[in-house]
């Protein structure tokens, strides 16, 4: 089957090459799918005892604890942002080809870690063909992804046949594993409760109540936005989720500001917390409002096709949370919270004019006999 998909693959670079040049021309893919899809500027890694996969930005954040404790290690990504988030970790980090390429590009490690959802048969089949424990690390199943993997079950059977053991955010997902054919499964919670992300730097809390509207998506900062009555003691940040929109977004959050007589600043050019409505352009910096936040509205759950973003990172600081709905792609994550108002976008400025309730923390991952088999897996009971 190995064989019969790296054919399969082949013709469709072969076919897709062309849009692929096209699509590289694209400020958010010049980097990714020049490096991915024709290895420019991409060689192999140095070889390393421990090869870490995960995609983007913040499943390389939710990583980085666990990676820190290890030295030998290479990191391969999927985004731009991944990489630049890599890269700060280890200069041995790289773009994970299209799967035609692994079978030469990959070198030999000891411990392959993947992150959640990042089922590459190529890379698990050709990392096992040479030498390496293979470890699906913080694995969840959606609602929405379930039932599109059993109609490809034969598939993914195939993929877990080449991973030796899983961690599984939780029950429900260890089960949806096993009806794929994965075996060997541990229930450990979500690593990304088990080391959460610490303010970089320590803002001064403004008096006003700081309202963060926080990985917002494409949709949602105007539909957020045109339900909001800003009260006079309110103080808000945007923060939307892709670097690329920090323009088109800079432009309506403004106007918005204009329009209920606030004042308005970008904080990659302010660098201060005194405007009542402010842009948060910079990436890196979200915890750092976290901290300071008395409401965090969390995006990518107000649109249908995102399925939510992280609320534990937020819920640390004893804040109210505010979500919507579609959170079909966090829901464990959901479960260990207390206090989460998830609500329709219509229902949002009436929660910001009433009395919030602080979001608590109920329970949180283990990360620790996942360090403990990585280490195992590279014969040492010690940090590489």
């Amino acid at each position: 089957m190995v064989a019969i998909y790296y054919i399969l693959a082949l013709i469709v670079w072969i076919f897709g090459a062309i849009f692929l040049l096209i699509f590289s021309f694209k400020s958010k893919y010049k980097h990714s799918i020049p490096a991915r899809f024709f290895l420019f500027k991409n060689p192999s890694f140095k070889e390393a005892q421990i090869h870490f996969h995960a995609c983007s930005f913040g499943e390389i954040q939710a990583l980085k604890p666990i990676m820190q404790m290890f030295e030998d290690k290479a990191i391969s990504v999927v985004t731009n942002t991944g990489f630049e988030a890599a890269s700060k970790i280890s200069a041995n980090t790289r773009f994970l080809p299209f799967e035609i390429f692994l079978p030469f590009w990959l070198k030999p490690s000891k411990v392959l870690v993947v992150f959640e959802a990042e089922l590459w048969l190529m890379l698990v089949a050709i990392a096992k063909a040479k030498g390496a424990k293979v470890l699906l690390v913080n694995a969840r199943i959606s609602d929405r992804s379930y039932k599109r993997y059993l109609k490809f079950a034969f598939f993914y059977r195939k993929i877990f046949s080449f991973i030796d053991v899983i961690y599984a955010q939780s029950q429900i997902d260890k089960e949806r594993l096993s009806a794929l054919g994965a075996k060997n499964i541990i229930v450990n919670g979500n690593i990304k409760s088990a080391f959460l992300p610490q303010p970089s730097k320590k803002f001064t809390k403004p008096k006003e109540r700081v309202i963060v509207l926080a990985s917002t998506h494409e949709g949602e900062e105007k539909i957020l936005l045109d339900s909001i009555l800003p009260s006079q003691n309110d103080k808000f940040i945007v923060a939307p989720r892709h670097p690329e929109r920090f323009a088109m977004v800079k432009e309506l959050v403004k106007a918005w500001a204009q329009k209920h007589k606030k004042s308005f600043a970008s904080f990659s050019q302010s660098k201060s917390l005194e405007a009542d409505v402010i842009l948060l352009d910079t990436l890196g910096e979200l915890v750092n409002f976290y901290a300071i936040s008395d409401v965090v509205v969390l995006g990518g759950s107000f649109v249908p096709n995102v399925g939510g973003h992280n609320p534990i990172e937020a819920a640390q600081f004893k804040n109210a949370i505010i979500s919507g709905k579609h959170i079909f792609n966090q829901k464990s994550l959901f479960t260990l919270l207390k206090g989460v108002y998830n609500v329709d976008v219509s229902e949002v400025n009436s929660l910001l004019q009433s009395e919030l309730e602080i979001c608590q923390i109920a329970q949180k991952g283990d990360a620790n006999i996942i360090i403990d088999e990585i280490r195992r897996g590279c014969g040492t009971g010690k940090s590489i």
